[in-house]
């Protein structure tokens, strides 16, 4: 049986792609390619343990992605969550939810500006 190798992409629709893709440069410091995207290479979360991708469905009546609409929700990893917080902090981001520590590492929950939650998460090594 062929096999699913990863997550190979996550692309969504913005009515200003333009003006989000900029935000999250700005908040995140992600760094987009002129064709619009971002990769992120599989040897820069090997570098971090306990660092993964997670595939999973929710049931249909979750609030866990509250105060989004919306059907989805990203988990993005982070290499330092209270540096990422204070970063977000400086452009007027705050987190709608911070979570005690687990054993899975920390995470905290900010809103992008189309409405969609992130999850941003510090891996903590697998045991």
């Amino acid at each position: 049986m062929a096999k699913v190798l990863g997550l190979g992409g996550l692309f969504f629709k913005s009515a200003d792609p333009a003006a989000t893709c900029a935000w999250y440069q700005r908040v995140l410091g992600m760094n987009f390619g002129e064709w619009g995207g971002v990769v992120f290479t599989p040897d820069v979360a090997a570098g971090h343990p306990g660092a993964g991708t997670v595939f999973s469905p929710f049931q249909a009546d979750t609030d866990y992605f509250a105060p989004s609409d919306k059907e989805f929700m990203f988990n993005l990893m982070v290499d330092d969550l209270d540096a990422m917080l204070a970063q977000c902090a400086a452009h007027g981001v705050e987190p709608v939810k911070l979570f005690d520590p687990a054993p899975n590492g920390r995470f905290a929950h900010i809103m992008d500006p189309d409405g969609r939650k992130i999850e941003l998460w510090q891996p903590a090594p697998m045991a």
